[in-house]
């Protein structure tokens, strides 16, 4: 573990991996009121023969910082840290809003990323107008409330609870500016336009079950990207916790085929 002051924020980090291993190096960023230990299964896969990055984004796990207004923001924290390690060229993984982050790096410097794998993740959030007054209407409620909802909805029918329960204490401990902040950021998130522009070989994995991002979300942002492959798994929104496994085998084979 590692640490670097970025823009008010202390961002703590992970680089693990042989610096001239296979391929360029892995940079994984996790979703909203998450952490880096997300990808405790991909790490460990593989850093045995490539460097891979993974990091605490701003306020979040063992990062400091305030909560940022725009996904933009997060995507220059990310940049900042990988100037820091002088990664130029990388491919980078990420979940639900760290998929976010990913295709906003990509627009913004496409000769950066050499591919993209996107989890649970879309290019913008879409939703009825009973669905939106129900999203409106969740924040209004007490914090822990607002936190669980969101959480266990997040994975798939017959998850055990105890971890759930878990996972909602952990969500809970991110402190409450920041997760209602991002909140908005996500909700204003929207480059569904753009994302025809984005060459890269490109991986999308979703869980069927996802009812946070629908895999229709996904699909319909798919059909317009110009190279990308898309795999869905039995799970839902949790991808690298409900079938961590499955999820680093589709990313080693994605990797292997576009090397």
């Amino acid at each position: 573990m590692s640490q670097l002051e970025v823009d008010g924020a202390t961002l703590t980090y992970d680089d693990e991996g042989p610096r001239d291993g296979e391929g360029v190096p892995l940079v994984f960023v996790h979703g909203w009121t998450a952490n880096r230990h997300r990808w405790d299964h991909q790490m460990t896969h593989f850093a045995e023969k490539r460097r891979v990055v993974r990091l605490d984004l701003r306020g979040h796990g063992e990062s400091t910082g305030a909560g940022a207004r725009r996904v933009d923001d997060l995507a220059r924290d990310v940049l900042a840290l990988l100037d820091h390690l002088k990664i130029e060229r990388f491919a980078i993984v990420g979940h639900s809003m760290g998929g976010m982050i990913a295709q906003t790096i990509a627009l913004a410097h496409p000769d950066r990323v050499e591919r993209m794998v996107l989890v649970n993740s879309i290019g913008k959030m879409a939703y009825n107008r009973g669905r939106a007054l129900l999203m409106a209407a969740s924040t209004l409620v007490p914090f822990k409330l607002f936190v669980a909802t969101n959480i266990q909805r997040a994975f798939a029918p017959g998850y055990p609870r105890e971890e759930i329960r878990e996972y909602i204490r952990a969500s809970a401990d991110t402190p409450r500016e920041v997760v209602m902040t991002l909140y908005g950021a996500m909700r204003a998130f929207d480059v569904l336009d753009r994302v025809g522009e984005i060459q890269v070989p490109t991986l999308m994995v979703h869980g069927y079950h996802d009812i946070q991002l629908p895999p229709a979300q996904m699909l319909r942002m798919a059909k317009v990207y110009p190279d990308a492959v898309v795999r869905v798994l039995d799970a839902g929104h949790e991808l690298p916790l409900e079938k961590p496994a499955e999820l680093t085998t589709a990313l080693d084979r994605f990797l292997i085929e576009h090397a």
